[in-house]
């Protein structure tokens, strides 16, 4: 089995609880890293909405440096990746490759100085807000609001310093703006299903996905029920394969990937790595070519990273 994951917020998690990567108190630990052929996992550091500024600067550090910890007492299993090739060699030694990413622009303190200094922490992705509004735009807990001129500029700085804008969590108006007038680069929806399928406002229109298709991006599949389906779910697989078919009908084979949001609210029989690997046997039995399937499990990933990570 394979997995490449672009979001979860185990490690956030792990350092509340102060457990390594053995534990069996999260969802996502490498006590699956067996069970995998290869497997690469994106660790997102989320910053909540009511950290800002400083606080916001100092939580980032305190998980960051935890992130560090973990990596040293399990590094004969897991490795971070720095540059795209590193993702071929660790998976080949039977490790976990680890991206490191945040989950919430406030981690700039409003400084734009502060971009560098992510991506010289290694940071290689940052989902521009959460739900509430920070220094550069607004989730959906503000639809009204539109990126902000540090936003604007934030952007730039990230394309320039090589760190992937991730736009999941991003209202209409500001991934409107974002799509029309800002981005240069491709983007990714690391967790983000799509709104035809599930209304849910966080999942992206087909406006949107088809924007990410024709710009080479990615979307990662959600495993969140709320984002799945509207309904109560009796089969999570068959729920996200209905996105899976609808995104392919829009021309996304090239760019489907999975993003678990492990340890940020899954709740269905997918509820751990290996599990979400199985989806790819799933696919196949239900229609989509061995070929696609390995695509959007892990080869999509691997591609734009090879591409878009420098």
């Amino acid at each position: 089995m394979k997995l490449f994951d672009l979001h979860c917020d185990t490690i956030e998690r792990m350092e509340d609880m102060g457990v390594n990567m053995l534990t069996d108190k999260t969802q996502l630990n490498l006590n699956y890293l067996p069970q995998m052929e290869k497997w690469c996992q994106t660790f997102a550091i989320f910053i909540p909405d009511d950290k800002r500024k400083e606080a916001a600067v100092e939580y980032y550090e305190r998980v960051r440096a935890y992130f560090h910890k973990m990596l040293e007492q399990h590094k004969d299993i897991i490795e971070m990746v720095h540059h795209a090739d590193d993702i071929n060699r660790i998976t080949a030694e039977k490790k976990c490759a680890a991206i490191l990413s945040v989950e919430g622009g406030a981690v700039l303190a409003g400084k734009i100085e502060n971009v560098e200094k992510l991506a010289k922490d290694g940071v290689k992705m940052m989902t521009l807000t959460w739900n509430g509004a920070n220094e550069i735009a607004s989730g959906h807990a503000n639809p009204e609001m539109g990126f902000t001129d540090f936003g604007r500029e934030v952007v730039k700085e990230m394309e320039r310093n090589n760190i992937i804008v991730d736009v999941s969590h991003l209202n209409d108006k500001c991934m409107e703006q974002l799509m029309g007038e800002i981005a240069t680069k491709p983007i990714i929806a690391t967790h983000s299903n799509i709104r035809s399928v599930c209304s849910h406002k966080r999942n992206l229109t087909e406006e949107m996905f088809q924007y990410i298709v024709e710009h080479k991006g990615l979307v990662g599949l959600n495993l969140v029920h709320n984002f799945v389906s509207e309904q109560e779910m009796k089969d999570s697989k068959a729920e996200l394969f209905r996105h899976v078919y609808r995104m392919l009908e829009l021309g996304g084979e090239d760019i489907i990937a999975c993003g678990s949001d492990y340890d940020g609210g899954v709740r269905n029989q997918m509820d751990n790595p290996a599990k979400f690997a199985s989806f790819r046997d799933y696919m196949v039995e239900n229609g989509i070519s061995c070929r696609v399937a390995d695509k959007i499990m892990f080869e999509n990933a691997l591609h734009f990273f090879e591409e878009n990570m420098r």
